[in-house]
């Protein structure tokens, strides 16, 4: 990487931009702790470069669902308890792939069934079983919001 790019920093305002951000988000992870950008002379946000893998490791992890405090422990080098937030997403992760298996799974189904009233077809039905008969959790109120 050239020195000239290491040293490259950005305002609130510029960071924000590239990343497509509301301004107000980049201030808010800093009062979390997540951000900790420099200060210029007339005291104004000067982000550099490990603040832009930082955005851009938070946004990544959101995207894969994680929460902030999680975010917040993965990111913090002396936070205990990071191989256990890391196990949790993991195991969360695998129960989000196999729902969207099984989602995928139904809808190619009632692509190609012939049932006019999807819930009416044995088939389909046998796609909810687990829900229907108790054998599974039912979703989180926190799916819905």
């Amino acid at each position: 990487m050239k020195a000239r790019q290491r040293d490259e920093t950005w305002t609130v305002g510029g960071l924000a931009a590239r990343f497509e951000l509301p301004t107000n988000v980049l201030r808010h992870w800093e009062t979390l702790g997540l951000l900790t950008p420099e200060r210029d002379g007339s005291g104004y946000r000067r982000y550099g470069r490990a603040d832009l893998v930082r955005v851009a490791v938070i946004l990544r992890n959101k995207a894969a669902g994680m929460t902030l405090e999680q975010i917040g422990v993965l990111l913090d080098s002396e936070a205990a308890g990071r191989h256990e937030v890391l196990e949790a997403h993991l195991r969360d992760l695998d129960e989000r792939a196999r729902s969207i298996e099984r989602s995928r799974e139904m809808t190619e189904h009632a692509l190609r069934c012939r049932a006019h009233d999807i819930v009416a077809c044995p088939r389909f039905s046998q796609h909810v079983a687990d829900l229907t008969e108790g054998r599974a959790a039912t979703a989180r109120i926190a799916d819905w919001e």
